[in-house]
């Protein structure tokens, strides 16, 4: 049956393969080193440090990644991100003396470049699988591609959970670099030689967007994943373990759901902002969205400041988050991909996510630090979800002064310029 796909069909198939492994292992060793280090008594900055250079090094990758990728060709910088991935599970197998703050840094250091990579790779890909000018199509396949990413990686989350309570934490990381290699060792023979390489060959400087709209849209997606990460990565899981009593398997399969929903809900994304009824997202579509999201993080904290009953407050307003914020971030993942050039379209999707993974850095950081410094409790929590709303209120000032039509010419048309 796939014999009778075209060649591009295929390759997307192959793309979005790769893609979805690499993010359930990603988001499964998220959880496991959450979950196992909290067990251990790390504080919450601790294990916040913990990704620290995990989300540099996704800032460096995606700068450096975009530029490798118009050389090099999007398969060759996919092949080395799951290549790092692999040796950075194994670094994760060493007897549990040597698992310190340090070795696990350099280990989520090595997993952050290959994320990354990762990602570039098959976002830009997307751009170069479709006709010129069908952005109706570019809108569906991106969305799809991005939604069925998050539900991978909750899924990752679930998985993270399972198999820390059934093997423990080594045999977890164990079976998912088996199965990985797997995948790795088919996408080196499947996957397309040339893919995405630029015709003319991009110099080190053209990393940096020539475009305004890019640009601005790379600042807005910052603000947007930092408002995020702020509560999402160590305060939340934190909160539902230390003050709502969730053992490892209710935290882990919340999370999960939650991510899961996520991404079903950014594959409808095109039809939920007016795609079924002939319009497009465009700079409008962005403050709009991210208006209504500015909202939520501080109904959340203001139903926990009132005392009101912890656990529903934060559940259905997660739940309210996550659908609201998926429409977000997938019409963001669309409108980078449009703006984008055709010839070296990993330049300007590298640099858009730069942002995205600086963002992340930041929310990671100010996650654990907060939480921290505001009581381990309700109260920290309460200090995320308020930085979250200052995030999103900044995300929706910038996002006003994006272009008005989605269909605007790219002005980064070719890296040489």
């Amino acid at each position: 049956m796939l014999k009778n796909l075209s060649a591009d069909i295929r390759q997307y198939l192959v793309v979005t393969g790769n893609y979805w492994a690499f993010t359930l292992t990603d988001g499964a060793l998220r959880m496991l080193v959450v979950l196992h280090f909290h067990a251990l008594g790390y504080s919450p900055l601790s294990i916040a440090l913990l990704f620290v250079f995990y989300e540099i090094f996704g800032v460096i990758t995606n700068l450096v990644g975009g530029w490798l990728g118009a050389r090099l060709g999007l398969n060759r910088t996919m092949n080395i991100g799951l290549f790092l991935q692999l040796v950075a599970l194994a670094m994760l197998l060493v007897p549990a003396t040597m698992l310190t703050v340090v070795w696990v840094m350099a280990a989520q250091a090595l997993s952050g470049i290959a994320k990354d990579l990762n990602k570039m790779s098959a976002k830009s890909s997307i751009k170069l699988l479709l006709p010129e000018g069908a952005e109706g199509a570019l809108y569906k396949w991106v969305a799809i591609l991005t939604g069925s990413k998050n539900a991978m990686k909750g899924a990752g989350f679930f998985l993270g959970g399972v198999l820390l309570m059934t093997l423990g934490f080594q045999g977890a990381v164990l079976a998912m670099l088996i199965g990985l290699l797997l995948v790795w060792l088919l996408s080196l023979v499947l996957l397309q030689r040339d893919l995405g390489k630029a015709k003319n060959k991009p110099k080190f400087r053209d990393m940096l967007s020539k475009s305004r709209a890019i640009n601005l849209l790379s600042g807005a997606r910052m603000l947007l994943f930092g408002a995020r990460d702020v509560w999402f990565v160590v305060a939340l899981p934190v909160f539902l373990a230390q003050t709502l009593g969730w053992d490892h398997w209710q935290t882990g399969g919340f999370l999960a759901l939650w991510v899961i929903g996520y991404g079903a809900v950014q594959t409808q994304a095109p039809r939920i902002t007016g795609k079924a009824s002939g319009r497009l997202p465009d700079g409008r579509s962005a403050v709009v969205w991210a208006a209504a999201l500015t909202l939520l993080p501080a109904m959340i904290a203001l139903g926990l400041y009132w005392q009101f009953d912890p656990a529903t407050t934060v559940v259905v307003g997660l739940l309210t988050f996550g659908a609201v914020f998926a429409v977000n971030s997938s019409l963001h993942s669309y409108l980078i991909v449009s703006y984008a050039g055709r010839d070296g379209v990993s330049l300007d999707v590298g640099f858009y996510y730069m942002a995205n993974a600086m963002g992340r850095l930041i929310g990671t950081l100010l996650s654990g630090w907060l939480f921290q410094l505001f009581g381990q409790g309700s109260s920290g929590l309460q200090a995320c979800l308020w930085v979250s709303a200052l995030f999103l209120l900044l995300t929706a000032i910038l996002s006003w002064w994006l272009p008005r039509h989605a269909d605007i010419a790219p002005t980064h048309t070719s890296p040489s310029d």
